[in-house]
């Protein structure tokens, strides 16, 4: 329940009574039914009582849900635009002198063009509407709104024409704009059912101060909870033993337990048993002390438990049945050298979301730890996770006593409740106490134990009170500037309680305006798990877009791994946005629905934050992901099929194709629904005789839907769907695409990236957007001269010149090439994208080159007999130079412009290298096989020079230039193989 003290310093809680209200079961057990479909995992089997944390939070979301959905506008909620927040390409400028040709539609009733300024916004286009209709007198008694006929998006708000998306891509397609007039009355209805439950408001936690904690100066009988800062004993746990069910095939000799202290993904202390031979029931019975107080426990800290095997020789001279737990604790195993091999680990977390310390005796299953190419396993579970293994019968088990009190033991949330000022949403940790003299020579890490450059501005604060002469002098200690903040941060030690006190006043009272959002980003990650710090970011990423959030909703949905509840500032955050924008919350749903799937880890966490946002989306989002989700298990049963029916790694016969194709005509797909790759685009029957299975190793399967009915285009939709690929990677790489497009185009440079529709609904399942209008450049390559096309330098300048009958459009398609090609040499650079081969780089018939198939980045080249099979840190063949001019090393215009566009789109991304560092950073917790470890980043550091000056790395990428063009042949020649080998 939430307290708080009131204008008269009593504490209060506000109590509203309600009746409950009766349920038909069979209507509670089909809403059960229809939850567990859209979340992908049945919640109410994991609902012991109405007291764990599953529940609670439950309750908590609800608050934070039906708050936000008080101030919704149904209205804008339904029509929200896709807006541009970047300057008119260029190359569009232009255009913005002429009129914009539109065609407004109402219903069978009305259809008449106009030409309007790119200067006017969706209501001048109605003003017209409404007197065109005064002549024909219809009677339109609704308000209405513009809707692009034939996509699901609409034209709305005081924007100028000229910002929206779809106008920009008429513009880029040279075709008119085409509206449809639609009554708000007969808009798709978003209602909601409010769930009846118990709620808990946004407060962070029960309200406990330590003064009203303390034990001093109370009789026994007015105890009813001890303050953790009462608590000077040092924390300890008594190892019981393990049991396994089954035993291993083949188990190791020894094996010991570590148990250890995590905060974060940091170890705060360890201590570890003395081995024992590995049986199927072990026992130990002994405690296991820590040098660590218990009162200076930080809220999230959790224990950890690993089941370690060893070699004799790992603890050799020892007898098995004497070794000490003193001198097992000192014993350092060396996990680097194969000695030692984690088996199993499980976490628990030591103050629960209550902010209650565990006591007493618990029972834990723990998950066994995969090898890290097991593509299960996710970076960081064994530090970050607190589930436990629900597979119990078939799981290890390990047994433990923590201290037993008479009372619980609570972390408190301020010194003080005299000196608290908090309301029901006031932050759990905002100390407003006396102040409090940091003297601890610990209470810092130097910047030399990091590893890093010293600085003198991390030396540590002194005498610190939370007036405004005090809190100056404190952020003068911390950085001076927001960009700082997160690299002292780092030097805190999260273990002194009058240290932390300090930082959370300096942090409460920080100034939002001059935190940079990749700052607050960096201070999401891994390294911070003090839920002040994490508030202090999130706020900061309140004022973003909803464009912005869509560029970093990859990795927020990551992160929400690092909170060490279910329950967060980070969760409630992503649940408000995800219900105030249908585009930001379509992506939220199938970001956080594919963790469910293929995180069993998180499974639960993303399971109940992914409810709380289906609670309140409305019931026309619900049917949409009803039908998508219904689609995907549909297709994923055709994929999954014909693998089955064709296990052969490359030969895909004629017959695969008809095969699918009846399957699909036996198990019909929804009549209609939105591509869960881009919410605009809603499909309808799928095109049977077009569906093909692809000639690959994982048998992708080529896809076509009729289009939704458009005066503009009658073009099936097409997408690859994929099983058995983790599309994760590229999800991530044409994410980090958008990014870059984005910083170039701020700077005015417009390279004609093509960011196509990629995304996971799932372990290893998902789909890739179909771009039309495009061709391999093998498939170029081959009709000019087949194989022998792969050596002509010509190739590619003929095929462009034949799409071109005008030598104007033709100057065009090499400009838009030119620059493409730049942009696409940068980005693979910079990203370490290898594989590169003709058969996953295309070209659309106006000339803009593109890059496809991420597997590896990073540096990750494929190898053959341990040579790496790409000499060159990028693609420039022969026949890309071709088409600039350069021939034979002559003097070419179209070449110099491509260096300098390379010079200037590299030095662009250098000066936001840190963003794109934060970016890869955060999805480390993913898991995936290329980016697992903390070293695969550093890649970036290298590509991007960020230890050089702008003319040395401008220096630097001119040479992988004139590399890349002296090597051009090999990748010729390495194209040619390819070939051979796939044919």
């Amino acid at each position: 329940m939430p307290w708080w003290y009131d204008d008269i310093g009593l504490l209060t809680a506000h109590i509203v009574l309600k009746e409950m209200l009766a349920l038909d079961c069979d209507l509670k057990q089909k809403r059960h039914q229809f939850m567990a479909f859209l979340i992908g995992h049945d919640l109410e089997k994991e609902v012991p009582d109405k007291n764990c944390e599953l529940a609670y939070t439950r309750r908590k979301l609800a608050s934070c849900r039906n708050h936000e959905l008080r101030d919704r506008d149904d209205t804008k909620y339904t029509t929200e635009p896709w807006v541009a927040s970047t300057p008119m390409p260029n190359d569009l400028k232009h255009l913005l002198n002429r009129k914009l040709p539109v065609t407004l539609h109402y219903m069978n009733q009305i259809s008449f063009s106009i030409h309007v300024d790119f200067s006017a916004t969706p209501d001048v286009l109605l003003q017209f509407f409404r007197r065109v209709n005064a002549q024909e007198k219809h009677e339109i008694s609704d308000s209405l709104v513009l809707k692009v006929t034939g996509r699901e998006e609409f034209l709305s708000e005081d924007y100028p024409l000229k910002d929206f998306h779809w106008v920009r891509q008429c513009l880029k397609d040279n075709q008119g704009l085409h509206l449809s007039v639609i009554p708000t009355s007969q808009l798709v209805k978003e209602t909601v059912h409010f769930e009846d439950l118990p709620l808990v408001d946004a407060f962070s936690g029960p309200f406990r101060s330590h003064e009203e904690l303390s034990l001093e100066g109370k009789d026994l009988e007015d105890i009813f909870m001890i303050s953790l800062w009462d608590c000077n004993r040092k924390f300890r746990v008594k190892l019981l033993g393990i049991d396994i069910p089954t035993f291993p095939s083949k188990p190791s000799r020894l094996v010991y337990v570590e148990a250890a202290i995590i905060y974060g993904n940091s170890v705060i202390s360890s201590v570890s048993s003395p081995p024992k031979l590995f049986t199927e029931e072990v026992l130990w019975n002994e405690w296991l002390g820590f040098d660590l107080l218990l009162k200076d426990l930080p809220r999230g800290a959790k224990l950890g438990f690993t089941v370690t095997a060893c070699s004799n020789d790992t603890y050799s001279g020892t007898d098995d049945s004497k070794v000490s737990s003193a001198t097992s604790a000192s014993k350092t195993v060396d996990l680097h050298k194969g000695k030692a091999k984690v088996l199993y680990f499980v976490n628990l977390l030591l103050i629960d979301y209550r902010s209650v310390l565990s006591q007493g005796y618990f029972t834990l299953h723990m998950w066994s730890h995969h090898d890290q190419e097991d593509d299960v396993i996710t970076c960081q579970a064994d530090k970050l996770s607190c589930a436990t293994n629900p597979d119990k019968s078939n799981s290890m088990a390990i047994s433990f006593f923590l201290d037993h009190y008479s009372f619980p033991v609570v972390l408190p949330t301020s010194l003080s409740a005299t000196k608290y000022s908090g309301t029901p949403n006031t932050s759990v940790s905002q100390s407003k106490s006396a102040p409090a003299s940091v003297s601890n020579s610990d209470s810092y890490k130097t910047a030399q134990d990091e590893g890093t450059e010293p600085q003198t501005s991390l030396s540590a604060p002194q005498n610190v009170c939370p007036n405004k002469a005090c809190l100056s002098k404190l952020r003068q200690n911390s950085g001076y500037c927001d960009t700082n903040l997160p690299q002292f941060l780092r030097t805190v030690n999260w273990t002194n309680s009058k240290v932390v006190e300090d930082v959370h006043c300096l942090v409460a009272n920080w100034d939002l305006t001059e935190l940079d959002v990749t700052a607050a980003l960096e201070l999401l990650s891994m390294d911070f798990a003090d839920e002040i710090v994490r508030k202090l970011a999130v706020q900061r990423l309140e004022s973003l877009s909803n464009d912005d959030v869509l560029k970093y909703l990859l990795q927020l949905v990551q992160t929400l791994k690092v909170e060490p509840y279910h329950d967060s500032f980070l969760a409630r955050y992503l649940i408000q946005r995800a219900l105030r924008s249908k585009r930001v919350g379509h992506f939220f749903f199938w970001y956080v629905r594919g963790e469910v799937t293929s995180c069993p880890y998180f499974r639960q966490r993303m399971a109940v934050i992914l409810e709380a946002y289906l609670l309140g989306c409305g019931r026309a989002m619900l049917d949409g992901f009803v039908q998508q989700v219904q689609a995907v298990d549909a297709l994923q049963e055709a994929a999954v099929m014909i693998k089955k029916a064709y296990p052969d790694k490359r030969d895909v016969p004629s017959s695969a194709s008809l095969k699918l194709q009846e399957f699909l005509q036996d198990n019909p797909l929804p009549n209609e629904f939105l591509l869960p790759l881009d919410p605009r685009i809603k499909v309808g029957q799928i095109l049977l005789d077009k569906c093909k299975v692809m000639a690959s190793k994982k048998k992708p399967l080529w896809l076509e839907f009729s289009p939704m009915p458009s005066p503009t285009s009658t073009t099936p939709v097409g997408i690859i769907f994929k099983q058995g690929d983790d599309l994760r990677q590229d999800m991530l790489v044409i994410q980090t695409l958008a990014v870059m497009d984005s910083i170039w185009q701020e700077q005015s440079l417009h390279l004609n990236l093509v960011p196509y529709g990629c995304i996971s609904t799932g372990h290893n399942v998902g789909m890739i957007e179909i771009v039309r209008d495009a061709a391999t450049i093998a498939a170029v390559q081959r009709s000019h001269g087949g194989t022998n096309g792969f050596f002509r330098n010509d190739a590619l300048f003929e095929w462009l010149k034949s799409k071109c009958s005008l030598q104007e459009i033709h100057f065009k398609t090499v400009e838009r090439f030119v620059k493409s090609c730049a942009g696409y040499c940068v980005a693979t650079y910079v990203l370490g994208i290898g594989d590169r081969h003709n058969d996953n780089i295309m070209i659309t018939d106006q000339g803009n080159l593109f890059h496809i198939d991420f597997g590896h980045i990073l540096g990750n080249r494929k190898h053959f007999l341990g040579v790496s099979r790409e000499r060159v840190p990028f693609v420039l063949t022969p026949d890309f130079l071709y088409v600039m001019g350069r021939v034979k090393g002559g003097n070419s215009l179209y070449f110099q412009r491509f260096r300098n566009v390379c010079s200037e789109a590299y030095l662009a991304l250098r000066a936001h290298s840190r963003l794109l560092v934060t970016l890869f950073s955060l999805m480390l917790l993913s898991g995936m096989p290329e980016l697992s470890a903390v070293e695969d980043v550093y890649y970036l550091r290298e590509a991007l020079q960020e230890s050089k000056s702008e003319a040395e790395a401008k220096e630097h990428f001119l040479h992988q230039i004139d590399k890349c063009e002296q090597l051009g042949w090999t990748v010729q020649a390495n194209w040619w193989i390819h070939r051979m080998a796939n044919r």
